[in-house]
Protein backbone atom coordinates (compact mmCIF):
# COMPACT_ATOMS: atom_id res chain seq x y z
CA UNK A 1 0.00 0.00 0.00
CA UNK A 2 1.51 3.27 -0.90
CA UNK A 3 1.42 6.23 1.36
CA UNK A 4 -1.15 8.03 -0.56
CA UNK A 5 -3.73 5.12 0.34
CA UNK A 6 -2.87 4.56 3.75
CA UNK A 7 -3.51 8.62 4.62
CA UNK A 8 -6.73 7.87 2.78
CA UNK A 9 -7.26 4.94 4.79
CA UNK A 10 -6.30 6.49 7.81
CA UNK A 11 -8.47 9.21 7.03
CA UNK A 12 -11.40 7.29 6.68
CA UNK A 13 -10.91 5.28 10.03
CA UNK A 14 -10.45 8.49 11.85
CA UNK A 15 -14.14 9.57 10.41
CA UNK A 16 -15.49 6.47 11.15
CA UNK A 17 -14.51 6.78 14.71
CA UNK A 18 -15.47 10.55 14.94
CA UNK A 19 -18.46 9.70 13.12
CA UNK A 20 -19.52 6.96 15.83
CA UNK A 21 -18.64 9.20 18.67
CA UNK A 22 -21.03 11.90 17.55
CA UNK A 23 -23.77 9.23 17.69
CA UNK A 24 -23.43 10.29 21.77
CA UNK A 25 -25.17 7.72 23.34
CA UNK A 26 -24.28 4.77 20.73
CA UNK A 27 -20.90 4.03 22.57
CA UNK A 28 -22.63 4.50 26.05
CA UNK A 29 -22.44 1.34 27.33
CA UNK A 30 -18.46 0.91 26.31
CA UNK A 31 -18.44 4.82 28.15
CA UNK A 32 -17.38 7.07 25.46
CA UNK A 33 -19.26 9.91 24.65
CA UNK A 34 -18.63 13.23 22.48
CA UNK A 35 -19.41 16.13 24.55
CA UNK A 36 -18.47 20.08 23.69
CA UNK A 37 -14.62 20.18 23.54
CA UNK A 38 -14.13 16.63 22.30
CA UNK A 39 -14.52 12.72 23.03
CA UNK A 40 -14.01 11.49 26.53
CA UNK A 41 -13.86 7.60 27.49
CA UNK A 42 -14.82 6.81 31.14
CA UNK A 43 -15.27 3.55 32.98
CA UNK A 44 -18.50 1.01 33.05
CA UNK A 45 -18.75 -1.05 36.40
CA UNK A 46 -21.94 -2.80 37.14
CA UNK A 47 -24.04 -1.43 34.15
CA UNK A 48 -23.36 2.35 35.01
CA UNK A 49 -21.33 4.37 32.96
CA UNK A 50 -19.17 6.61 34.87
CA UNK A 51 -16.95 9.54 33.71
CA UNK A 52 -14.63 11.10 36.28
CA UNK A 53 -12.56 14.73 35.43
CA UNK A 54 -14.74 15.97 32.33
CA UNK A 55 -13.32 19.87 32.15
CA UNK A 56 -16.61 22.07 31.57
CA UNK A 57 -14.79 25.67 31.57
CA UNK A 58 -11.09 26.51 31.24
CA UNK A 59 -8.49 26.51 33.71
CA UNK A 60 -9.14 29.43 35.91
CA UNK A 61 -5.50 30.27 36.15
CA UNK A 62 -3.35 33.01 35.09
CA UNK A 63 -4.90 36.21 34.02
CA UNK A 64 -8.18 34.22 34.49
CA UNK A 65 -7.94 33.87 38.25
CA UNK A 66 -10.71 36.00 39.67
CA UNK A 67 -12.45 36.22 36.24
CA UNK A 68 -15.55 34.75 35.43
CA UNK A 69 -15.53 30.88 33.77
CA UNK A 70 -14.22 30.63 30.49
CA UNK A 71 -15.23 28.99 27.38
CA UNK A 72 -13.59 24.49 27.15
CA UNK A 73 -10.52 24.26 25.69
CA UNK A 74 -10.85 21.55 22.82
CA UNK A 75 -8.75 18.91 22.66
CA UNK A 76 -7.50 16.58 20.06
CA UNK A 77 -8.30 12.36 20.64
CA UNK A 78 -9.47 10.96 23.28
CA UNK A 79 -9.63 12.17 26.60
CA UNK A 80 -9.90 9.63 29.72
CA UNK A 81 -12.52 10.19 31.98
CA UNK A 82 -11.43 7.70 34.70
CA UNK A 83 -9.79 9.61 37.46
CA UNK A 84 -11.87 12.72 39.71
CA UNK A 85 -9.86 15.75 38.97
CA UNK A 86 -8.34 18.08 41.89
CA UNK A 87 -10.46 20.01 43.81
CA UNK A 88 -9.78 24.12 44.29
CA UNK A 89 -7.44 24.86 46.28
CA UNK A 90 -7.91 25.07 49.58
CA UNK A 91 -6.71 24.87 53.43
CA UNK A 92 -5.91 20.57 54.39
CA UNK A 93 -8.45 19.35 56.56
CA UNK A 94 -8.77 16.32 58.02
CA UNK A 95 -12.12 14.98 56.24
CA UNK A 96 -10.61 16.12 52.86
CA UNK A 97 -8.00 13.42 53.47
CA UNK A 98 -5.33 13.52 51.18
CA UNK A 99 -7.18 14.62 48.04
CA UNK A 100 -4.82 16.83 45.67
CA UNK A 101 -6.07 20.43 45.03
CA UNK A 102 -5.50 22.96 41.87
CA UNK A 103 -6.33 25.84 40.61
CA UNK A 104 -7.18 24.19 37.55
CA UNK A 105 -10.07 22.57 39.31
CA UNK A 106 -13.22 23.32 37.02
CA UNK A 107 -14.23 19.47 36.14
CA UNK A 108 -17.16 17.31 36.68
CA UNK A 109 -18.55 13.88 36.77
CA UNK A 110 -20.98 11.34 35.50
CA UNK A 111 -22.53 8.35 36.04
CA UNK A 112 -25.32 7.87 33.96
CA UNK A 113 -27.12 4.24 33.71
CA UNK A 114 -28.74 4.52 29.94
CA UNK A 115 -27.22 2.81 27.46
CA UNK A 116 -28.54 5.26 24.48
CA UNK A 117 -28.88 9.19 23.90
CA UNK A 118 -32.24 7.77 23.35
CA UNK A 119 -33.26 7.54 26.86
CA UNK A 120 -34.20 10.79 28.25
CA UNK A 121 -33.38 10.52 31.89
CA UNK A 122 -33.52 12.97 34.55
CA UNK A 123 -30.56 14.75 35.82
CA UNK A 124 -29.30 15.66 39.38
CA UNK A 125 -26.71 17.60 39.86
CA UNK A 126 -24.81 17.47 43.18
CA UNK A 127 -23.33 21.04 44.52
CA UNK A 128 -20.73 20.24 47.15
CA UNK A 129 -21.22 22.03 50.72
CA UNK A 130 -17.89 23.10 52.95
CA UNK A 131 -18.58 26.99 53.85
CA UNK A 132 -16.96 28.30 50.69
CA UNK A 133 -13.82 27.29 51.59
CA UNK A 134 -13.65 23.71 51.31
CA UNK A 135 -14.70 21.04 49.31
CA UNK A 136 -14.54 18.83 46.17
CA UNK A 137 -16.51 15.46 44.27
CA UNK A 138 -14.24 12.94 44.92
CA UNK A 139 -15.83 11.90 48.33
CA UNK A 140 -17.20 8.64 47.99
CA UNK A 141 -19.96 9.54 49.94
CA UNK A 142 -21.34 11.13 47.09
CA UNK A 143 -20.39 8.73 44.35
CA UNK A 144 -23.64 8.48 42.55
CA UNK A 145 -23.75 4.68 41.61
CA UNK A 146 -26.64 4.16 44.20
CA UNK A 147 -28.91 7.06 42.75
CA UNK A 148 -28.23 6.00 39.11
CA UNK A 149 -29.43 2.73 39.44
CA UNK A 150 -32.54 4.09 40.28
CA UNK A 151 -32.76 5.58 37.24
CA UNK A 152 -31.68 9.06 36.95
CA UNK A 153 -28.28 10.48 35.98
CA UNK A 154 -26.02 12.21 38.43
CA UNK A 155 -23.32 15.28 37.61
CA UNK A 156 -21.21 16.37 40.48
CA UNK A 157 -19.71 19.43 39.68
CA UNK A 158 -16.97 21.33 41.25
CA UNK A 159 -16.10 25.28 41.78
CA UNK A 160 -13.76 27.48 43.07
CA UNK A 161 -13.80 27.95 46.99
CA UNK A 162 -12.29 30.59 49.95
CA UNK A 163 -10.44 33.61 48.00
CA UNK A 164 -9.82 32.13 44.98
CA UNK A 165 -14.06 31.13 44.84
CA UNK A 166 -15.59 34.49 46.39
CA UNK A 167 -13.27 37.38 46.84
CA UNK A 168 -13.73 40.98 45.64
CA UNK A 169 -11.23 43.75 44.89
CA UNK A 170 -11.93 47.26 43.55
CA UNK A 171 -9.54 46.34 40.76
CA UNK A 172 -11.79 43.06 39.89
CA UNK A 173 -15.00 45.39 39.42
CA UNK A 174 -13.41 47.59 37.46
CA UNK A 175 -11.80 44.90 34.47
CA UNK A 176 -15.29 42.97 34.54
CA UNK A 177 -17.75 43.64 31.83
CA UNK A 178 -20.59 43.85 34.34
CA UNK A 179 -18.81 45.51 36.69
CA UNK A 180 -19.46 43.33 39.66
CA UNK A 181 -16.42 41.04 41.82
CA UNK A 182 -16.46 37.71 43.85
CA UNK A 183 -19.20 34.81 43.49
CA UNK A 184 -17.16 33.44 41.21
CA UNK A 185 -17.60 29.90 42.50
CA UNK A 186 -21.47 30.53 41.91
CA UNK A 187 -20.49 31.31 38.31
CA UNK A 188 -18.50 28.13 38.42
CA UNK A 189 -21.76 26.62 39.28
CA UNK A 190 -24.02 28.03 36.40
CA UNK A 191 -21.38 27.55 33.85
CA UNK A 192 -21.60 23.81 35.13
CA UNK A 193 -25.36 23.79 34.55
CA UNK A 194 -24.83 25.20 31.37
CA UNK A 195 -22.44 22.49 30.56
CA UNK A 196 -25.54 20.26 31.43
CA UNK A 197 -28.13 21.73 29.40
CA UNK A 198 -25.45 20.98 26.12
CA UNK A 199 -24.48 18.02 27.06
CA UNK A 200 -26.03 15.90 28.73
CA UNK A 201 -27.86 14.60 26.41
CA UNK A 202 -25.41 12.47 24.99
CA UNK A 203 -25.01 10.53 28.51
CA UNK A 204 -28.89 9.88 28.18
CA UNK A 205 -30.41 12.81 30.02
CA UNK A 206 -32.84 15.22 29.85
CA UNK A 207 -32.10 19.01 30.22
CA UNK A 208 -35.83 19.57 30.59
CA UNK A 209 -35.56 17.54 33.87
CA UNK A 210 -32.84 19.09 35.94
CA UNK A 211 -32.91 19.05 39.44
CA UNK A 212 -30.22 20.53 41.58
CA UNK A 213 -29.03 19.22 45.02
CA UNK A 214 -26.44 20.33 47.65
CA UNK A 215 -26.31 20.97 51.45
CA UNK A 216 -24.94 23.63 53.70
CA UNK A 217 -22.87 25.80 51.17
CA UNK A 218 -23.85 23.37 48.61
CA UNK A 219 -27.47 23.70 49.77
CA UNK A 220 -26.93 27.44 50.18
CA UNK A 221 -25.84 27.71 46.99
CA UNK A 222 -28.98 26.27 45.56
CA UNK A 223 -31.24 28.47 47.09
CA UNK A 224 -29.04 31.31 45.36
CA UNK A 225 -29.86 29.78 42.42
CA UNK A 226 -33.67 29.41 42.64
CA UNK A 227 -33.29 33.70 43.24
CA UNK A 228 -30.73 34.22 40.63
CA UNK A 229 -31.57 35.41 36.89
CA UNK A 230 -28.53 33.88 35.85
CA UNK A 231 -29.77 30.63 36.35
CA UNK A 232 -33.01 30.74 34.91
CA UNK A 233 -34.19 27.88 33.03
CA UNK A 234 -30.94 25.68 33.57
CA UNK A 235 -32.99 23.25 36.36
CA UNK A 236 -36.39 22.02 36.71
CA UNK A 237 -36.43 21.20 39.80
CA UNK A 238 -34.06 21.45 43.25
CA UNK A 239 -33.51 20.13 46.97
CA UNK A 240 -31.69 22.16 49.86
CA UNK A 241 -30.13 19.89 52.59
CA UNK A 242 -29.27 22.39 55.16
CA UNK A 243 -29.43 25.67 53.69
CA UNK A 244 -30.70 28.91 52.76
CA UNK A 245 -29.93 32.45 52.14
CA UNK A 246 -32.58 35.04 53.15
CA UNK A 247 -30.78 36.90 55.65
CA UNK A 248 -30.61 41.14 55.31
CA UNK A 249 -27.80 42.73 53.57
CA UNK A 250 -25.06 44.81 55.06
CA UNK A 251 -21.98 46.39 54.42
CA UNK A 252 -20.07 43.42 56.44
CA UNK A 253 -21.37 39.92 57.21
CA UNK A 254 -21.41 40.69 61.00
CA UNK A 255 -21.56 37.77 63.03
CA UNK A 256 -23.01 35.75 59.71
CA UNK A 257 -26.20 37.01 60.19
CA UNK A 258 -26.08 39.15 57.21
CA UNK A 259 -25.53 38.66 53.46
CA UNK A 260 -22.77 41.31 52.40
CA UNK A 261 -22.48 44.12 50.15
CA UNK A 262 -20.19 44.08 46.63
CA UNK A 263 -19.29 47.34 48.61
CA UNK A 264 -17.90 46.45 51.78
CA UNK A 265 -16.49 42.79 50.05
CA UNK A 266 -14.62 44.96 48.00
CA UNK A 267 -13.23 46.92 51.16
CA UNK A 268 -12.55 43.43 52.93
CA UNK A 269 -11.00 42.13 49.47
CA UNK A 270 -8.46 45.59 49.56
CA UNK A 271 -7.85 44.85 53.76
CA UNK A 272 -6.78 40.91 52.40
CA UNK A 273 -4.28 41.79 49.48
CA UNK A 274 -2.89 44.43 51.43
CA UNK A 275 -2.06 41.49 54.33
CA UNK A 276 -0.93 39.58 51.50
CA UNK A 277 1.49 42.19 50.89
CA UNK A 278 -0.15 42.76 47.23
CA UNK A 279 -0.62 46.51 46.13
CA UNK A 280 -2.13 45.62 42.93
CA UNK A 281 -4.29 43.14 41.47
CA UNK A 282 -1.33 41.72 39.21
CA UNK A 283 1.08 41.06 42.32
CA UNK A 284 -1.73 39.05 43.36
CA UNK A 285 -2.76 37.49 40.41
CA UNK A 286 1.02 36.62 40.43
CA UNK A 287 1.06 35.62 44.15
CA UNK A 288 0.90 31.74 44.77
CA UNK A 289 -1.99 30.52 46.96
CA UNK A 290 -0.17 29.13 49.17
CA UNK A 291 0.70 32.45 50.63
CA UNK A 292 -3.04 32.79 52.02
CA UNK A 293 -4.00 29.38 53.24
CA UNK A 294 -3.02 29.95 56.25
CA UNK A 295 -4.60 33.10 56.30
CA UNK A 296 -8.13 32.87 58.81
CA UNK A 297 -10.17 34.40 56.02
CA UNK A 298 -9.17 31.46 53.94
CA UNK A 299 -11.14 29.49 56.89
CA UNK A 300 -14.88 28.41 57.43
CA UNK A 301 -16.14 31.81 57.61
CA UNK A 302 -14.19 33.86 55.41
CA UNK A 303 -14.62 34.68 52.26
CA UNK A 304 -18.35 34.17 51.15
CA UNK A 305 -21.13 35.40 48.29
CA UNK A 306 -21.75 38.82 48.11
CA UNK A 307 -25.45 41.07 46.94
CA UNK A 308 -23.77 42.32 43.54
CA UNK A 309 -26.79 42.93 41.33
CA UNK A 310 -25.73 40.52 38.90
CA UNK A 311 -25.20 37.24 40.17
CA UNK A 312 -27.36 37.51 43.79
CA UNK A 313 -29.81 40.62 42.60
CA UNK A 314 -30.56 41.66 46.03
CA UNK A 315 -31.67 40.79 49.64
CA UNK A 316 -32.96 37.22 48.97
CA UNK A 317 -36.00 37.55 51.53
CA UNK A 318 -37.65 40.65 49.33
CA UNK A 319 -36.99 39.14 46.22
CA UNK A 320 -39.37 35.39 47.29
CA UNK A 321 -42.00 38.38 49.53
CA UNK A 322 -42.45 39.95 45.88
CA UNK A 323 -42.20 36.15 43.59
CA UNK A 324 -38.91 37.55 41.82
CA UNK A 325 -37.26 34.10 41.72
CA UNK A 326 -36.94 30.75 39.64
CA UNK A 327 -40.02 28.82 40.89
CA UNK A 328 -39.15 25.23 40.88
CA UNK A 329 -40.24 22.80 42.42
CA UNK A 330 -38.38 22.45 46.09
CA UNK A 331 -37.38 19.88 48.77
CA UNK A 332 -36.23 21.53 51.62
CA UNK A 333 -34.55 20.19 54.83
CA UNK A 334 -32.69 20.42 58.16
CA UNK A 335 -31.28 18.62 60.86
CA UNK A 336 -32.26 17.92 64.27
CA UNK A 337 -28.90 18.57 66.00
CA UNK A 338 -26.94 20.38 63.17
CA UNK A 339 -25.04 22.91 65.41
CA UNK A 340 -23.07 20.89 67.61
CA UNK A 341 -20.33 20.43 65.06
CA UNK A 342 -19.75 24.06 65.35
CA UNK A 343 -19.80 25.56 68.37
CA UNK A 344 -17.44 25.16 71.63
CA UNK A 345 -18.13 25.01 75.34
CA UNK A 346 -18.56 28.06 77.74
CA UNK A 347 -19.71 28.90 80.91
CA UNK A 348 -22.72 30.37 81.51
CA UNK A 349 -22.00 33.61 82.34
CA UNK A 350 -19.79 33.91 79.25
CA UNK A 351 -23.07 32.28 77.59
CA UNK A 352 -25.56 35.29 79.17
CA UNK A 353 -22.91 38.14 77.70
CA UNK A 354 -22.54 36.78 74.61
CA UNK A 355 -26.62 36.70 73.71
CA UNK A 356 -26.64 40.26 74.95
CA UNK A 357 -24.06 41.20 72.56
CA UNK A 358 -25.81 39.10 69.61
CA UNK A 359 -29.55 39.85 70.42
CA UNK A 360 -29.64 42.88 72.57
CA UNK A 361 -33.26 43.79 73.81
CA UNK A 362 -34.05 40.34 72.50
CA UNK A 363 -31.67 38.61 74.75
CA UNK A 364 -33.75 37.76 77.60
CA UNK A 365 -36.36 35.76 75.52
CA UNK A 366 -33.50 34.22 73.91
CA UNK A 367 -32.21 33.08 77.49
CA UNK A 368 -35.64 31.61 78.09
CA UNK A 369 -35.51 29.75 74.78
CA UNK A 370 -32.26 28.77 75.08
CA UNK A 371 -31.19 28.29 78.60
CA UNK A 372 -28.07 28.30 80.36
CA UNK A 373 -27.93 27.20 83.84
CA UNK A 374 -24.81 24.90 83.99
CA UNK A 375 -22.09 23.88 81.39
CA UNK A 376 -23.93 21.28 79.50
CA UNK A 377 -27.19 23.34 78.93
CA UNK A 378 -25.38 25.92 77.29
CA UNK A 379 -23.41 23.26 75.03
CA UNK A 380 -26.55 22.27 74.07
CA UNK A 381 -28.22 25.91 73.72
CA UNK A 382 -25.76 27.12 71.91
CA UNK A 383 -26.03 24.33 69.64
CA UNK A 384 -29.67 24.89 69.31
CA UNK A 385 -28.99 28.82 68.25
CA UNK A 386 -26.38 27.89 65.48
CA UNK A 387 -29.05 24.94 64.40
CA UNK A 388 -31.99 27.71 64.56
CA UNK A 389 -30.43 30.76 63.22
CA UNK A 390 -28.27 29.29 60.18
CA UNK A 391 -29.82 26.21 58.74
CA UNK A 392 -33.42 26.15 60.32
CA UNK A 393 -34.70 29.80 60.42
CA UNK A 394 -33.66 29.94 56.41
CA UNK A 395 -35.08 26.46 56.08
CA UNK A 396 -38.38 27.31 57.10
CA UNK A 397 -38.37 31.04 55.66
CA UNK A 398 -37.98 29.31 51.80
CA UNK A 399 -40.65 27.07 52.41
CA UNK A 400 -43.30 29.59 53.85
CA UNK A 401 -42.19 32.33 51.53
CA UNK A 402 -42.35 30.21 48.14
CA UNK A 403 -45.14 28.69 49.66
CA UNK A 404 -46.97 32.09 49.41
CA UNK A 405 -45.90 33.72 46.57
CA UNK A 406 -45.43 30.39 44.07
CA UNK A 407 -47.12 28.09 42.23
CA UNK A 408 -44.35 25.09 42.24
CA UNK A 409 -44.50 22.46 45.07
CA UNK A 410 -43.10 22.73 48.19
CA UNK A 411 -41.65 19.24 50.10
CA UNK A 412 -40.28 20.15 53.81
CA UNK A 413 -37.91 17.23 56.03
CA UNK A 414 -36.98 17.24 59.09
CA UNK A 415 -34.10 14.43 59.63
CA UNK A 416 -33.44 13.01 62.97
CA UNK A 417 -31.61 9.54 62.33
CA UNK A 418 -29.19 9.60 65.36
CA UNK A 419 -25.94 7.87 65.33
CA UNK A 420 -24.07 8.02 68.16
CA UNK A 421 -20.33 8.63 66.45
CA UNK A 422 -18.54 11.73 65.70
CA UNK A 423 -19.02 13.21 62.38
CA UNK A 424 -15.24 13.27 61.84
CA UNK A 425 -12.29 11.96 64.28
CA UNK A 426 -11.85 14.09 67.36
CA UNK A 427 -15.58 15.61 66.65
CA UNK A 428 -18.23 15.89 69.69
CA UNK A 429 -20.75 13.46 69.42
CA UNK A 430 -24.11 14.75 68.82
CA UNK A 431 -27.82 14.10 70.59
CA UNK A 432 -30.07 13.89 67.10
CA UNK A 433 -28.74 13.85 63.76
CA UNK A 434 -25.73 15.78 63.05
CA UNK A 435 -24.84 18.27 60.21
CA UNK A 436 -24.16 16.40 56.51
CA UNK A 437 -25.29 12.78 58.20
CA UNK A 438 -28.00 12.95 55.81
CA UNK A 439 -25.94 12.79 52.80
CA UNK A 440 -24.97 9.34 53.35
CA UNK A 441 -28.35 8.04 53.38
CA UNK A 442 -29.54 10.16 50.42
CA UNK A 443 -26.71 8.61 47.97
CA UNK A 444 -26.96 5.01 49.64
CA UNK A 445 -23.41 5.17 50.90
CA UNK A 446 -23.97 4.54 54.70
CA UNK A 447 -20.58 2.24 54.77
CA UNK A 448 -18.35 5.46 53.67
CA UNK A 449 -16.32 7.29 56.41
CA UNK A 450 -18.06 5.68 58.73
CA UNK A 451 -16.79 2.28 61.08
CA UNK A 452 -20.35 1.24 61.97
CA UNK A 453 -22.14 -0.99 59.55
CA UNK A 454 -25.91 0.23 58.85
CA UNK A 455 -28.44 -1.20 60.78
CA UNK A 456 -31.80 -2.53 59.53
CA UNK A 457 -33.55 0.76 60.33
CA UNK A 458 -30.82 2.80 58.99
CA UNK A 459 -30.81 0.52 55.45
CA UNK A 460 -34.79 1.39 55.41
CA UNK A 461 -34.56 5.19 55.54
CA UNK A 462 -31.68 4.82 53.15
CA UNK A 463 -34.05 2.93 50.65
CA UNK A 464 -37.04 5.65 51.33
CA UNK A 465 -34.69 8.81 50.94
CA UNK A 466 -33.34 7.46 47.37
CA UNK A 467 -36.78 6.73 46.52
CA UNK A 468 -38.14 10.38 47.75
CA UNK A 469 -35.15 12.08 46.22
CA UNK A 470 -35.31 10.20 42.70
CA UNK A 471 -38.89 10.51 42.51
CA UNK A 472 -38.60 14.15 42.81
CA UNK A 473 -36.59 14.15 40.12
CA UNK A 474 -38.39 12.39 37.73
CA UNK A 475 -41.87 14.37 38.28
CA UNK A 476 -41.18 16.89 40.38
CA UNK A 477 -42.72 15.08 43.64
CA UNK A 478 -41.25 13.12 45.92
CA UNK A 479 -43.98 10.83 46.72
CA UNK A 480 -44.21 7.48 44.85
CA UNK A 481 -45.46 3.56 45.71
CA UNK A 482 -44.85 1.85 48.97
CA UNK A 483 -43.83 4.92 50.59
CA UNK A 484 -45.03 7.31 53.56
CA UNK A 485 -46.92 10.13 51.80
CA UNK A 486 -45.65 13.12 52.23
CA UNK A 487 -47.73 16.09 51.84
CA UNK A 488 -47.30 19.93 49.97
CA UNK A 489 -45.81 22.41 52.66
CA UNK A 490 -48.27 23.99 54.43
CA UNK A 491 -47.54 26.69 57.64
CA UNK A 492 -49.76 25.43 61.09
CA UNK A 493 -50.26 21.74 59.57
CA UNK A 494 -48.58 18.52 59.91
CA UNK A 495 -46.59 18.61 56.45
CA UNK A 496 -42.91 18.28 57.58
CA UNK A 497 -41.80 14.45 56.75
CA UNK A 498 -40.15 13.50 59.98
CA UNK A 499 -37.10 11.30 58.31
CA UNK A 500 -36.40 8.64 60.99
CA UNK A 501 -35.81 5.06 60.07
CA UNK A 502 -39.74 2.80 59.84
CA UNK A 503 -40.86 5.88 61.65
CA UNK A 504 -41.01 8.65 59.35
CA UNK A 505 -44.49 9.93 59.16
CA UNK A 506 -45.91 14.22 58.38
CA UNK A 507 -45.21 16.01 61.72
CA UNK A 508 -46.04 19.76 62.09
CA UNK A 509 -42.85 21.81 62.22
CA UNK A 510 -40.39 21.30 64.85
CA UNK A 511 -39.15 23.68 67.09
CA UNK A 512 -41.35 26.54 65.93
CA UNK A 513 -41.24 28.70 68.51
CA UNK A 514 -37.85 28.99 68.50
CA UNK A 515 -38.07 29.44 64.57
CA UNK A 516 -40.02 32.18 65.66
CA UNK A 517 -38.07 34.07 67.70
CA UNK A 518 -35.29 34.04 65.05
CA UNK A 519 -37.81 35.18 62.69
CA UNK A 520 -38.41 38.16 65.38
CA UNK A 521 -34.76 38.33 65.72
CA UNK A 522 -34.15 38.78 61.59
CA UNK A 523 -36.74 41.05 60.92
CA UNK A 524 -35.26 43.11 63.69
CA UNK A 525 -32.01 43.52 62.55
CA UNK A 526 -33.69 43.96 59.06
CA UNK A 527 -34.98 47.12 60.46
CA UNK A 528 -32.11 48.58 62.29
Amino acid sequence: MNKTMKTAVNLIVISFIMLFAECGGDRLSEARVKVKGGVVQGTVKEGIAVFRGIPFAAPPVGDLRWKAPQSVQPWEGVLTADKFAPASIQPAVQWMGDEPTSEDCLYLNVWTPAKSHKEKLPVMVWIYGGGFAFGGTAGAVTWGDQLAKHGVILVSIAYRVGVLGFMAHPELTAESENKVSGNYGLLDQIAGLKWVQDNINAFGGDPSKVTIFGESAGAISVSMLCASPLAKGLFAGAISQSGGSFNPVGESRGSGDYMQTLAGAELAGVEFAKSMGANTLAELRAMSPDKWLSDPRSQMGGFWPVVDRYVIADDQYKLYEAGSYNDVNVIIGTNSDEGSMFVQPAKPEEYTEMLKMRFGSLAEKALQLYPGNNEYEVYASMSDIFRDGVFGWPSWTWARLQSKTGRSGVYVYYFDQFRKEPLFPGGPLQKGAAHASEIRYAFGHMNQNSEAKPSEEETILSDIMIKYWTNFAKTGDPNGEGLPPWPVFADGRETVMYLKGTESHPVAVPNLDKLQFMDEYFRWLREK
